[in-house]
């Protein structure tokens, strides 16, 4: 219990301090920290609708969860996963643009265009999710009614449908397996082509491309290797699974903090400023203390 809430402790702070110092220096109006921020947002939300309930079942004898907290958990994290996996697709189109395209960044990246990226991650997200609901929500369950996973997904609820499951498990391997090894290949495609590019560039230049490339390469081969294992295969659960989901679920959000500011000045530089400014401001109101409590204190 005290490891992973020192984690969930380590999500929240870290994914908000990114979004507090890209929202309070103006970085947000460069598309890769407006996706940044977004990225850091949905770990939040991604990683909240399934930690809570572990730590909760950690610390109970009796772990259980009502039909409709089930159903609620399953509709929010793929939801929200699904947030996450199209905008490090969105990412990497940014990336693309200003590696490939410089002369035309600010006009092809432009403010409506990050809007329109975000619009229909979020659509996607809801498609793929709706998707996942629809087909649980009408399987009949009977006998067994426990899981073999910390959080309720499809393929453990599966082996709970009291009938044959071949459909419905082809189903959902096109739906979780094609979303995720799709956009994976289409990252792999979009990094080949950046690397290709940069053979063309300086080599200080290369550096610089490659240091903002890094951090998003780390993050995608993070959070996709598991899940495509999990998802990419038919309709089986296996005791690996949940070790498997903890890299996608809790690692992979709390190490994207991480990831994305040891390796970015820009976001190092934001976070100092943002630190001088709350330490700045603890000073100017311990200025305007009065003398004589100055000396009392």
């Amino acid at each position: 219990f005290i490891i992973f809430l020192l984690f969930y402790i380590a999500i929240l702070a870290g994914n908000l301090l990114i979004i507090i110092s890209i929202t309070c220096n103006q970085l947000i109006e460069q598309p890769m920290y407006f996706f940044l921020r977004l990225l850091s947002l949905s770990d939040i939300s991604y990683t909240s609708t399934v930690t809570p309930k572990l730590l909760i079942d950690l610390l109970a004898e009796k772990k259980t969860i009502s039909y409709n907290g089930c159903m609620t958990q399953l509709f929010t994290m793929h939801f929200f996963g699904g947030i996450e996996i199209f905008i490090l697709a969105g990412m990497a189109y940014d990336r693309y643009v200003a590696i490939c395209k410089p002369l035309h960044y600010t006009v092809i990246m432009s403010r409506r265009t990050c809007g329109v990226i975000t619009t229909a991650c979020c659509i996607a997200a809801f498609l793929h999710s709706f998707g996942q609901f629809m087909l649980a929500i009408f399987l009949p369950y009977c006998g067994p009614n426990e899981i073999d996973h910390y959080f309720c997904d499809v393929y453990p609820l599966l082996k709970l449908a009291c009938t044959d499951i071949t459909v419905t498990g082809h189903l959902v391997l096109a739906n979780s397996g094609s979303v995720g090894l799709v956009t994976f290949v289409v990252l792999l495609i979009s990094y080949a082509v950046i690397l290709y590019t940069l053979k063309s560039y300086s080599r200080e230049n290369r550096r610089k491309a490659l240091s903002t490339c890094s951090s998003h390469i780390t993050v995608v081969v993070l959070f996709f290797a598991p899940l495509i294992f999990v998802y990419f295969r038919p309709a089986t659960t296996l005791p690996e699974d949940k070790v498997f989901a903890l890299f996608y679920t809790i690692f992979g959000p709390m190490l994207n903090p991480l990831i994305y500011t040891l390796r970015n000045t820009e976001m190092k530089n934001a976070m100092k400023k943002l630190w001088s400014q709350i330490m700045g401001r603890k000073g100017s109101k311990l200025k305007d203390i009065p003398a004589s409590h100055h000396r009392a204190c």
